[in-house]
């Protein structure tokens, strides 16, 4: 009793300085109702959170995989059509140009144009669009391309109007209202087809009539020069000058293949920065918000000079763990010549049975220029 005296003795001294809180309790036999299920759904859905989320990353990846792939060049190629309009069949070279098309890959069809003898592209969407695709990327192609195809007489007599009638409020000869936005016209043999009117030009020296002089005189070449920048200018219209179908049919599959690339190349600059690419780069060391990886990136650094081993990298990190511990040091220096060779002699460890190394002033001279120099013209390595 005596015992349990003290303890009650001591309690009550303890409690004279300070009063306790008044606390509640809850025992597990009260009643918590509904509470105590939300409680459990909300555990519930936060043991399936990591699991869904991984599914829902899984899914994601998947699906941006699934649009890469559709727009590779390879892919995009095959959705791609070239309609072609009977009328240029009609000329003996056109079997060149669709065997061009038949190797390359692409669908074409040979469908009535507006404009006659002209061919052009359209693009298939894939369906459904991947979502993770933005929609400027599927844009980039939508718009149609036409390439008219003329003769070199149709073409010189629209030169002739051009540079008769200055300014740009004349119109384009071969531009219609219902024409596309992204016109060109190719001219097969213009070259040829001048130098063999040249003779005429020159028997021509005294017309029987100005009717029939005006009818029969020859575009120059200068006129033809001053066309093609007018065009250029005025309509912003690109002309295609070729000599043969055979050159027609290789500009034709370059453009084409040109085309499917765009999305592509759409998608790669669709980001802030194109070239960096998502997660850890190959070759790079990853940094985290704390400052964890800045030394293995110094270190990278480093490495990127020529004829530099791990052994010489790990010395100068070792002696200067970040690129600010050196620029500062640079600053302590007195002269040129001190900066120069601060990293000279520092050691650098080798196996047992080797030499002992150090830095070298090569090294040392072309880590200070890289760090204090302000001339981006400035060669480091003296020896390449």
């Amino acid at each position: 009793m005596a015992k349990v005296g003290s303890g009650m003795v001591r309690r009550s001294r303890r409690g004279r300085g300070q009063r306790r809180p008044t606390t509640w309790e809850i025992s597990d036999s009260d009643t918590e109702g509904p509470v105590g299920a939300e409680a459990d759904s909300e555990a519930a859905v936060r043991a399936r959170d990591p699991a869904e989320k991984r599914r829902a990353a899984a899914e994601e990846r998947r699906a941006a995989a699934e649009a890469l792939r559709l727009l590779r060049p390879k892919q995009a190629l095959r959705r791609l059509a070239v309609r072609v309009d009977p009328a240029i069949l009609e000329d003996a070279g056109a079997d060149i140009l669709m065997e061009a098309l038949g190797s390359l890959g692409c669908e074409y069809h040979i469908e009535p144009q507006r404009p006659a003898r002209s061919l052009r592209w359209s693009r298939v969407k894939p369906e459904p669009c991947p979502r993770s695709v933005p929609p400027e990327v599927w844009a980039a192609g939508e718009q149609e391309r036409l390439l008219l195809l003329l003769e070199p007489e149709e073409f010189l007599q629209g030169v002739s109007q051009l540079t008769q009638i200055c300014g740009p409020a004349c119109s384009v000869p071969w531009i219609s209202p219902e024409s596309p936005a992204c016109l060109h016209l190719a001219v097969i043999g213009l070259d040829a087809y001048l130098w063999s009117r040249q003779p005429r030009a020159q028997e021509m020296q005294q017309p029987a009539s100005p009717g029939v002089a005006r009818a029969e005189v020859a575009v120059s070449w200068p006129e033809v020069e001053e066309a093609l920048v007018l065009l250029q200018l005025w309509a912003n219209l690109d002309v295609l000058l070729v000599a043969s179908w055979q050159e027609l049919s290789q500009h034709v599959c370059a453009f084409t293949k040109a085309l499917a690339q765009r999305p592509f190349k759409q998608l790669q600059e669709s980001g802030a920065f194109s070239f960096c690419t998502a997660g850890r780069w190959a070759a790079g060391e990853r940094v985290t918000r704390e400052g964890t990886g800045l030394r293995g990136a110094w270190w990278r650094q480093i490495r990127q000079f020529n004829r530099v081993s791990p052994a010489v990298a790990d010395a100068v990190v070792t002696a200067f763990p970040s690129p600010r511990l050196l620029q500062q040091a640079y600053l302590a220096c007195g002269t040129d010549q001190e900066r120069l060779a601060l990293l000279a002699d520092l050691p650098v460890k080798v196996d047992g049975g080797a030499q002992p190394r150090r830095v070298g002033p090569d090294l040392s001279r072309r880590i200070c220029l890289f760090l204090t120099s302000t001339n981006p013209d400035l060669l480091l390595d003296l020896s390449s």
